[in-house]
């Protein structure tokens, strides 16, 4: 018993020496601006992946879902490897291919032997400069897209969450969903995603991230023979700038008495990615917690807002959420409920918000500030989430900001904090509200936006 407990203390490291024994993020910016970022380890997989600056907040009203569209077509052979034999080659090596596409952001990436990094390198090389676009497989997408759109649709998460932000930033591009419009896929051409293509896909607005067992030289050389070319540089005109999108009070309501339960989101404007005030803002969202009817702990549970929902049946689940963008963001909550508790819903949680506002306390600012310490380092697991978190950062604040430096930044948060950056941004704001479902017990957005505040005597 003696051996067993000395090995396990032996094998456990502490939080701070975890923080300390982050392999260091290294950064090579290239002649054509394309930044090579990788953090090595001794695994004998790595992730290699393309965090590209574009996505829907780039598109206007008619092009809004080419990205998306391009993005489906990425794995759909390159004028290098027809057809199937794109991902047929990803499969011979054993690895995994994935992307996504966000309103700021497009990501292709790949996970594979440490061997065969330079292969994967040009492999994403292949896919960005040389996607086929062949018009069969268009047209074939086309009904992917269109069908997947229908399933989306009935998603009513997800259409909160669109419409939000089509009452928050209405008129301007991030008002616009990821995946366009059905009337936009059925309309893009050749030309439309070509074009999108060869605008946003150059190497000043790219990141080459890796992570695992892979050595940076290798991948700085790797990237020198296959990110250089003509395809990836811009002709004479500057990048495509993004245009200031401007935050709305307003609210959009989808009633719906035939759902059974009702999808409610509120927000108000929050910081852009960079902010320091974010900080803050997810430890107070910390204190709010999270809540599905599956959890256990019942009323117990340390989430005032939780307690609340258990004892008096108030929601069927409830999550903060504070989405950002370059210079904006959404800071608010979103919840479920049944059709009569909607209003009941709705006061505790603006009460809640309140409460952060003026009398949050050091006990729960303490509890908040563990939370986000261990969600921070869950970052390490695995080399796909490492590799994510170093291209996204390098797009979002210029370089890697090291878990030692958020923690230092978690760890400078106290209770007035908490107060005067909650008062900042919530206290008396116009809020944007999406509503979907049986919603008729959803008060008028006047008393909505009276409970932005307290009366004080």
């Amino acid at each position: 018993a003696g051996l067993l407990t000395l090995t396990r203390k032996r094998g456990a490291a502490t939080y701070a020496q975890t923080l300390q024994n982050i392999p260091e993020t290294q950064v090579t910016t290239l002649e054509n601006g394309l930044r090579v970022a990788s953090e090595e380890s001794n695994q004998p997989t790595c992730t290699v992946g393309l965090w590209i600056e574009a996505g829907s907040r780039y598109e206007d009203a008619k092009t809004n879902g080419a990205g998306f569209f391009v993005e489906h077509m990425a794995f759909k052979g390159t004028k290098k490897r027809p057809g199937s034999a794109f991902e047929k080659e990803v499969e011979s090596l054993g690895a995994h291919l994935n992307g996504y596409t966000s309103r700021e952001q497009t990501a292709f990436y790949i996970k594979a032997f440490s061997k065969d990094m330079p292969k994967v390198v040009e492999l994403l090389s292949d896919l960005v400069q040389n996607c086929a676009l062949e018009d069969s497989q268009i047209e074939k997408e086309r009904s992917v897209i269109l069908q997947e759109l229908k399933e989306m649709d009935s998603s009513v998460t997800d259409v909160t969450f669109d419409y939000l932000h089509a009452t928050a930033y209405q008129g301007t591009a991030l008002a616009h969903t990821v995946e366009g419009t059905t009337e936009n896929i059925k309309r893009l051409t050749r030309a439309d995603l070509s074009s999108y293509v060869d605008t946003h896909f150059k190497a000043p607005r790219m990141v080459l991230a890796a992570a695992g067992g892979i050595s940076h030289r290798e991948l700085v050389d790797a990237a020198k023979q296959h990110f250089t070319g003509a395809p990836f540089v811009y002709k004479g005109d500057s990048m495509p700038a993004l245009k200031r999108c401007r935050f709305t009070g307003s609210e959009i309501r989808a009633r719906d008495d035939a759902l059974p339960l009702a999808h409610i989101a509120l927000a108000v404007e929050g910081p852009g990615w960079a902010h320091p005030d974010n900080v803050v803002l997810n430890v107070a969202n910390a204190i709010i917690g999270r809540y599905d009817r599956t959890f256990g702990g019942g009323k117990n549970q340390s989430s005032r807002l939780a307690a609340l929902a258990v004892e008096h049946n108030l929601c069927h689940s409830f999550e903060p959420f504070n989405t950002s963008y370059s210079d904006t963001g959404l800071f608010g909550f979103h919840f479920i409920s049944d059709p009569l508790s909607v209003d009941d819903m709705m006061f505790c949680a603006q009460g809640e918000w309140m409460r952060l506002c003026t009398s949050a306390t050091e006990s729960e600012v303490t509890r908040a500030k563990n939370y986000l310490r261990n969600a921070m380092v869950a970052q390490l697991d695995g080399t796909t989430r490492v590799c994510e978190n170093i291209g996204s950062h390098l797009l979002h604040y210029g370089r890697r900001i090291p878990l030692e430096e958020w923690d230092a930044r978690i760890s400078a948060v106290d209770a007035r904090m908490v107060r005067d950056v909650c008062s900042k941004y919530i206290y008396d704001k116009c809020p944007a509200v999406a509503a979907v479902g049986p919603i008729e017990q959803l008060l008028d957005y006047n008393r909505i936006r009276s409970g932005m505040y307290w009366v004080r005597l």
